[in-house]
């Protein structure tokens, strides 16, 4: 486990090779589950009327706060699932900043360590201050 922690293992593996599996990985897995609960949309609400789309009609309280998200997954609610999809879609790229981030920490390069810190520091600010711009 504690080769994993040395700067020689990561200056063997090619890291822009492992960075570009994760992206696919997750760009798959948030598919997958977006379908999934495409599907079960689908199979519950697939008969229903069309709705209408003269007013518009934000999106409820569950749908813009992620724990409310989590809450409608764990009961299987196919909108919850599909949000949840879009959600992990949106952490992909932020994974893969976080996995640079440690990758430059490893590697000693305090210069990328520090805007790395920086990009991750104003998407946090843009995600969790509330401001719209």
């Amino acid at each position: 486990m504690s080769k994993y922690f040395t700067k020689a293992y990561w200056q063997e593996n090619d890291i822009e090779l492992m960075i570009g599996h994760m992206l696919r990985i997750g760009v798959f897995i948030a598919a997958s589950v977006s379908i999934i609960g495409g599907l079960m949309y689908l199979i519950q609400y697939g008969t229903n009327p069309r709705p209408e789309h003269n007013v518009f009609v934000g999106e409820r309280f569950e749908f813009r706060n992620v724990a409310a998200v989590l809450r409608g997954v764990v009961v299987l609610d196919s909108l919850s699932i599909m949000q949840f999809g879009v959600l992990l879609l949106i952490a992909t790229p932020i994974a893969r900043i976080v996995f640079s981030f440690f990758v430059f920490l490893l590697e000693r390069d305090m210069m990328y360590v520090v805007m790395t810190l920086l990009v991750l520091a104003i998407i946090g600010f843009s995600m969790f201050s509330g401001i719209s711009g």
